[in-house]
């Protein structure tokens, strides 16, 4: 693993922040590496509240939106609550769905099968709109690139609000508005909220128009931190204050089936909760069965019946794990027998793979070869796959450089849908081999980790930990600090552990003479290494062990090099 250390500041900005501040140099770094250069924008970064979101009317076509659903409220409109199966879309369809099911006259969630009807705005979901005597429809996390299928919904007498967070084509849809940050022409001055973000500030909008209480929104800052934490979007900004409040909501006032799905943690829930422990639970509903499941659940106020659906998609989750790892098995095994182990991608197929894990397998097979990595499965006459990159490698552009071997393809960055003929299979797989050995520079074929500073074990401290842990919550954009300290020596009760002794339970000091106990999941395989060297380097963050009542802090080991 290659490290990469962030970018280091001059001693002088440090030492006049940390004067402002009163905190130690470590956390002034810090806060430097993250933009707060003085007391005002550490007083936002530490104490997030409501005053910092901005007026949702700030985005293009808001008040065309807020118009639109006073209409249907004021005429008793029959509306449409239209979402993507994941978490950023079911998340959406709930928060919108709760919060005009007492202001509007007849409101239907959906959820698109996965199966049926693909992702996105369906042609299924329209006719079911028409037949049920639907006029508007509001779609979320998805519609930002659906013309045919609004045109075709504007021929039946429906009318759509699109609320997306992807990227739009050089032109938006025929709908009566369009919310996204990203259009060209949206002054919005946060760009990088998720789809549920936008259904929280049309929300926010509607409040304002129709003189609400803004504390009245708090109930639904759960489902939007959920949301952004699920899609892996930038907390910082409007996310960071979202995701403060909404796992404070969580925290002290859980919805009943959020309470039910993570009633097995013991300490309040964090980030990582939210995408270790909820997030897969709901998406396992669209991935195994039904999205519209985890929108009942997190819509429920009915205790059995929440349990009910709790039991279905605990279900569906074990379903889901059993199914991945058996397909990411068979997804190992074709790869040698193939021989395809020293290529610069992976791109595996089988007819029989679930259409709901192939994303995940892809992930896997990252996770074991570090490679942009392609899972494909039959999905009725054509063959439908998801794509997952590695830093430095723009998966999109791939297959747009591939495109004369696909049906159609969409995403991003890292990770990307695509759609193909079985007969152009092997092309496209000679096409993307060919395109990643030419565009994946020799230092990205490496993992690396990004570490904010190099320190000290004496410069560990509780008050260090502490003001850590007030920089929360973590994630992209603004992770848990990472430090590497140096000139590391074992110090005789290092060992492996776990039933299969893959991981190492590290004893170890370092040039201050100070000792710490730490874990490194994984790193079993280091511990005759770091034995037999007389000095080495650790990646690391600081964690709290709390074992028998006692509490003590520990490093959660990332790497060990040997010097």
């Amino acid at each position: 693993m290659q490290w990469y250390k962030r970018k280091n500041f001059n001693s002088e900005k440090i030492a006049r922040l940390s004067k402002t501040l009163n905190i130690p140099d470590v956390i002034s770094s810090l806060l430097l590496q993250r933009g707060i250069v003085d007391f005002e924008s550490a007083k936002h970064f530490f104490r997030p509240d409501w005053s910092q979101l901005h007026n949702p009317f700030l985005m293009k076509d808001m008040n065309k939106a807020v118009d639109r659903i006073q209409l249907a409220i004021n005429t008793n409109e029959k509306v449409m609550i239209f979402g993507d199966y994941d978490v950023d879309g079911t998340t959406s369809v709930a928060l919108l769905t709760d919060y005009l099911k007492n202001k509007i006259f007849y409101i239907k969630p959906y959820v698109p099968d996965r199966y049926s009807e693909g992702y996105g705005i369906s042609k299924k979901g329209i006719e079911i709109a028409k037949e049920e005597g639907i006029s508007l429809i509001i779609a979320l996390d998805c519609g930002i690139k659906a013309f045919q299928e609004i045109n075709y919904a504007k021929e039946l007498g429906i009318e759509f609000i699109v609320c997306d967070h992807h990227l739009p084509e050089k032109s938006i849809p025929d709908a009566v508005a369009v919310l996204d940050p990203k259009r060209d022409d949206c002054e919005y001055p946060f760009k990088e909220l998720c789809g549920c973000g936008i259904g929280f500030k049309l929300i926010q909008a509607l409040q304002i128009k129709l003189k609400l209480p803004k504390n009245e929104l708090i109930i639904y800052s759960d489902l939007v931190a959920t949301a952004i934490a699920a899609d892996i979007v930038p907390i910082v900004g409007e996310n960071r204050v979202l995701t403060f409040i909404g796992l404070k909501q969580i925290q002290s006032n859980p919805r009943l089936g959020f309470k039910i799905l993570t009633n097995q943690l013991r300490k309040p829930l964090k980030v990582t909760d939210l995408v270790f422990v909820l997030a897969p639970r709901i998406n396992a509903a669209g991935r195994m069965d039904k999205g519209l499941n985890a929108v009942k659940l997190m819509l429920s106020i009915e205790k059995q019946e929440a349990i009910s659906i709790a039991r279905k998609i605990e279900f569906y989750n074990k379903e889901r794990r059993y199914t991945e790892e058996l397909i990411t098995k068979e997804a190992f095994q074709q790869i040698k027998l193939e021989g395809t182990v020293d290529n610069c991608s992976s791109i595996v197929y089988s007819p029989s793979w679930h259409k709901g894990v192939i994303g995940i397998v892809a992930s896997r097979l990252i996770e074991k070869y570090y490679r942009p990595s392609i899972v494909l499965t039959k999905s009725g006459d054509i063959l439908t796959g998801s794509a997952r990159s590695v830093s430095g490698f723009d998966i999109y552009k791939a297959l747009e450089a591939c495109k004369e071997n696909l049906i159609q393809f969409g995403g991003h960055k890292y990770a990307a849908g695509l759609t193909l003929k079985m007969e152009q299979l092997s092309k496209f797989k000679l096409s993307f081999e060919k395109y990643a050995k030419e565009n994946i520079s020799p230092e990205y074929k490496m993992r690396s980790m990004e570490y904010d500073l190099d320190i000290k074990f004496n410069d560990i401290s509780p008050k260090l930990f502490r003001i850590i842990n007030q920089m929360a919550p973590f994630g992209p954009k603004n992770m848990r600090p990472v430090f590497a300290t140096h000139n590391c020596k074992e110090m005789g009760m290092t060992r492996t552990v776990g039933n299969d002794k893959t991981h190492l339970q590290l004893d170890i000091s370092d040039s201050t003479g100070v000792r710490f106990s730490g874990i490194g999941y994984g790193l079993g395989y280091l511990l005759k290494e770091i034995k037999e060297v007389n000095s080495f380097s650790v990646l690391y963050t600081i964690e709290e062990n709390e074992f028998r009542g006692n509490k003590n802090l520990q490093l959660k080991i990332k790497d060990i090099r040997a010097i």
